[in-house]
């Protein structure tokens, strides 16, 4: 497996969820093994060498990458849920979608003082979930370092919006 066949992997959606939009779906790699297996070996590679406390994944295809990967390197994965999925005490965070507001919980238990965080997702956009769910991690006064996504739209600017943490994306489209 290559970054070549995985971006095969990756199907193109367009006019979803709205004319003129390209939707990029990640479940082109989900249904391939190959492809599945290849993303979670680069984010090994990739984060072998750096200490994290635990992988927070982001719901819900967020998930699908941080437990493996959390299984792997032997960290605990913490859930980062849509309000109202998780039936502990949380930390709560309400973000600006397209359309709107979006919150998003953790359980409070699920965050230690002074932890050291990955947070995953499939897609990396604006950067407006993963910066919600990089507060909610400071809230129980861990602290996120880095956020990966198998896929970047970088021309969304995230990084900025992601500041000072690292982010790594496995392949980047700027549109089509």
């Amino acid at each position: 497996m290559t970054l070549e066949m995985l971006d095969k992997a990756v199907r193109r959606v367009p006019d979803f969820p709205k004319p003129g939009i390209l939707f990029y779906d990640i479940t082109g790699v989900l249904v391939n093994p190959d492809a599945l297996k290849f993303c979670i070996e680069q984010m090994i590679e990739k984060y072998k060498d750096v200490k994290f406390d635990a992988v927070a994944g982001v719901e819900s295809r967020g998930f699908i990458f941080a437990a493996p990967f959390a299984e792997k390197l032997g960290i605990p994965l913490v859930l980062i849920r849509k309000k109202g999925k998780l039936p502990g005490e949380t930390y709560q965070c309400s973000y600006s979608l397209e359309y709107g507001t979006a919150t998003i919980e953790v359980h409070k238990a699920d965050i230690k003082k002074g932890g050291r965080y990955l947070v995953v997702d499939d897609l990396i956009a604006t950067g407006g979930t993963l910066a919600a769910a990089k507060n909610l991690i400071e809230q129980g006064g861990g602290e996120v370092t880095d956020f990966f996504g198998v896929i970047g739209l970088p021309a969304l600017n995230y990084k900025s919006v992601l500041a000072p943490c690292n982010v790594t994306t496995l392949i980047n489209y700027d549109g089509e």
